[in-house]
């Protein structure tokens, strides 16, 4: 794995694919990022697939959320929404990040999923947690818009200072109009619990 990580792809291929062929899910998952982004071999997403698939049912999670993206983009099979939410959940109840958010974002739209708001900030809150900026820039949106929770201007702007320390651009926009409806004291407060939040998580 680390000639993988230099570059020699040569020497990755002859290092990883015994390995992957004897089952080791990390193998298996960077044998399918060789194909798929066509490091040391020719670009085949069939083969991608067959090496995320195989890590992804040993528990692989960044292995589960590449297979549930090729089934949301179609590459390399057809594109399939359910099976995308399938792998997605999977990668997410592992504590992938990412995964959560994009769960989220489908329960949002209805997409391979029922369309379930109470779904889409249980998703959101576990990304957000773990420091995802578009979820809890999403999470301010919620709360400011009464979208799945009640409406909390001081939650929404707790999410949206937590987002904006990351660089989110949109938090910033969300934090100008949230705050033209809130008093001092609830800004203080919003503040109070955005430090709290990242004393919490990210210390």
């Amino acid at each position: 794995m680390a000639a993988f990580e230099r570059g020699d792809y040569a020497t990755a291929l002859k290092e990883l694919r015994p390995l992957a062929e004897q089952g080791v899910a990390p193998a298996q998952f960077q044998l399918g990022n060789m194909y798929r982004l066509e490091k040391g071999v020719p670009k085949d997403d069939a083969e991608a697939l067959k090496w995320y698939r195989k890590a992804a049912e040993r528990g692989h999670a960044m292995a589960q959320f590449n297979l549930g993206y090729m089934y949301a983009i179609g590459r390399g099979v057809p594109q399939n929404d359910a099976e995308t939410a399938k792998w997605y959940r999977k990668a997410a109840e592992r504590g992938l990040a990412v995964a959560q958010y994009n769960l989220g974002v489908m329960y949002t739209n209805g997409t391979g999923v029922p369309e379930n708001s109470a779904e889409t900030v249980k998703w959101y809150r576990k990304a957000a947690e773990q420091g995802f900026a578009q979820a809890q820039n999403n999470l301010g949106v919620m709360y400011a818009n009464s979208y799945g929770v009640p409406e909390d201007y001081v939650k929404a702007y707790m999410w949206w200072s937590l987002a904006r320390t990351q660089g989110y651009k949109d938090a910033a926009r969300g934090l100008d109009v949230v705050k033209e409806r809130m008093t001092p004291a609830d800004i203080s407060k919003a503040q109070e619990l955005a430090i709290e939040m990242w004393k919490k998580y990210y210390n």
